[in-house]
């Protein structure tokens, strides 16, 4: 089998599970509260992260250096970012906060213009135009004429976490260290951080054995091994928009399995704000690839 195939194979794999994970998400926060679910997740992501670090015999050097850049990207990554994501899953249905979490990418090139002093194009403009209608629609639950969100603080978790993600990706731009070891370092500064919201705050209840499986499917999966699966397939891929237009397949997946797991009905207005997202993010694909001499 060559590169190219493997490749494909692990953007496939990390796909299908983040495909999974706006379910994991729901069936989790029904036990247990967003820093609850967050301090576990990053528990068991950051022991899977380590003992592959220590496999690979990169120990030393994750120690050794590359922690003044930890000390920031651990409180972006895990903390803010993700404790954001979840209050936004907690408070929105899954499928609207899926599907406005999408628009980081093109948040992303936004925030490139004033961070890295690149330009917007046309397309640029054209194409977050279309995806923030989108996101307009799902806001509105369809009743685009009116003002009044159904949850607005939700809606402003949801497109603040993409702001978050962008801004993080964009700030570790520079960023020397392998994806592992920077990933279980950030971890690492992170998790003492959640440790003490934890006990400031509502501390660790037992919920049963079901909220600690959907607890630690959240870690090792959504956390930690589509994490490894993506970067493995980035990492083999001779070019990387082969395998960065897989993350498409995702929504109607998520949106399957929300139905059919967790009884979200699927509102009209999530799949045609969930269109228009996906239209404007594939009209700024094709840019980039077209750019880069791929299409």
């Amino acid at each position: 089998m060559n590169q190219d195939r493997q490749a494909i194979l692990y953007g496939l794999g990390a796909v299908a599970l983040w495909s999974t994970v706006a379910t994991a998400f729901k069936v989790a926060l029904a036990w247990m509260s967003p820093l609850e679910l967050m301090w576990l997740a990053v528990l068991v992501s950051w022991a899977l992260m380590g003992a592959l670090v220590i496999k690979q015999g990169n120990l030393a050097t994750a120690l050794r250096t590359g922690w003044k850049t930890a000390a920031w990207a651990g409180l972006m990554n895990p903390v803010a970012y993700y404790l954001v994501l979840f209050a936004a899953y907690d408070r929105l249905p899954g499928q609207e906060a899926m599907a406005l979490n999408y628009t980081w990418a093109l948040a992303m090139a936004f925030l490139a213009v004033p961070l890295l002093g690149q330009r917007l194009t046309r397309m640029d403009i054209v194409a977050g135009l279309i995806a923030y209608a989108g996101v307009w629609v799902i806001a509105t639950r369809g009743a685009v004429l009116n003002v009044s969100f159904a949850d607005p603080l939700g809606v402003v978790l949801a497109l603040a976490s993409t702001l978050l993600w962008a801004l993080y990706w964009l700030l570790n731009a520079r960023d020397s260290r392998s994806a592992l070891v920077g990933q279980w370092q950030n971890f690492t500064v992170g998790l003492p951080v959640l440790t003490i919201l934890l006990l400031l705050g509502p501390g660790f209840q037992w919920h049963g054995w079901g909220a600690l499986g959907a607890g630690v499917y959240v870690g090792l999966f959504e956390m930690g091994i589509a994490f490894i699966l993506w970067q493995m397939a980035v990492h083999k891929v001779s070019r990387t928009a082969k395998v960065s237009n897989l993350i498409f397949l995702s929504p109607p997946v998520s949106l399957m399995l929300l139905f059919l797991v967790v009884g979200e009905p699927i509102l009209p207005s999530t799949l045609v704000g969930l269109v228009l997202i996906l239209l404007g993010l594939g009209m700024q694909t094709l840019q980039k690839q077209a750019n880069e001499g791929v299409v």
